[in-house]
C-alpha cells in the first residue's frame, strides 16, 4: 500500500506493507541510515525519531500509525534551534565513543530540552532513560544537555 508521509519537512511517498516498522522505511525505502536498529523491541533508544515532536521507537511503530504526523529524524533533527544547540554540545564535548546509540541520544535530548528548555537532573534522567549506551558515555551525555540548555556543567573531557 502507498504511504505519503511527512519527513524531515518533505512529503515521500512509499510503498510498503502496513505493519512495515517506520525504522525499515527510514533506513531502505528513503535511505535515511542515521536511526539505528538496536533491539528492535523498543527498548534501547537506538531508533528513536520525533513524531510531531514527541520522541517514540521508530522499530516498533508500524508506518500505517503515521498517518498526517510529521517525522523527524537525526538527519533533520538541526532543522530546529534546539538541535543545533544539541548537536553542538554533543561534538564541544566529544560525547560519542562508538557512536551507534548517538541518533538516538541526541533526538531524545532534543525533544527534552524543546519542551523543557532548563531540566533539571532528574527531568534529564528521565527523559533519557530508555536510551542505553553500551559504551557508558551517560556523563558527557548529561553534560551536553546541559551545555545545549546553557547550564552549568562540569568539564568532562576527562570522563
Amino acid at each position: 500500500m502507498a504511504y505519503t508521509i511527512t519527513v524531515n519537512g518533505k512529503q515521500r511517498t512509499v510503498d510498503v506493507d502496513a505493519e512495515t516498522p517506520l525504522l525499515w522505511v527510514l533506513r531502505d525505502e528513503l535511505d535515511l541510515k542515521g536511526t539505528k536498529f538496536g533491539c528492535g523491541m523498543a527498548l534501547c533508544g537506538a531508533c528513536t525519531v520525533h513524531l510531531n515532536g514527541v520522541p517514540i521507537r521508530a522499530c516498533s511503530t508500524p508506518i500505517a500509525a503515521v498517518g498526517s504526523s510529521a517525522i523527524t529524524t537525526i538527519e533533520g533533527v538541526d532543522q530546529s534551534e534546539v538541535g543545533r544547540k544539541v548537536k553542538a554540545a554533543w561534538l564541544t564535548l566529544d560525547v560519542m565513543q562508538c557512536g551507534y546509540c548517538q541518533s538516538g541520544q541526541v533526538m531524545a535530548a532534543t525533544a527534552l530540552l524543546a519542551r523543557n528548555p532548563r531540566p533539571s537532573d532528574a527531568d534529564i534522567d528521565q527523559a533519557m532513560s530508555g536510551n542505553l549506551c553500551r559504551c557508558a558515555t551517560y556523563v558527557r551525555i548529561r553534560a551536553a544537555i546541559k551545555l545545549a540548555a546553557g547550564l552549568p556543567t562540569a568539564d568532562t573531557r576527562e570522563v
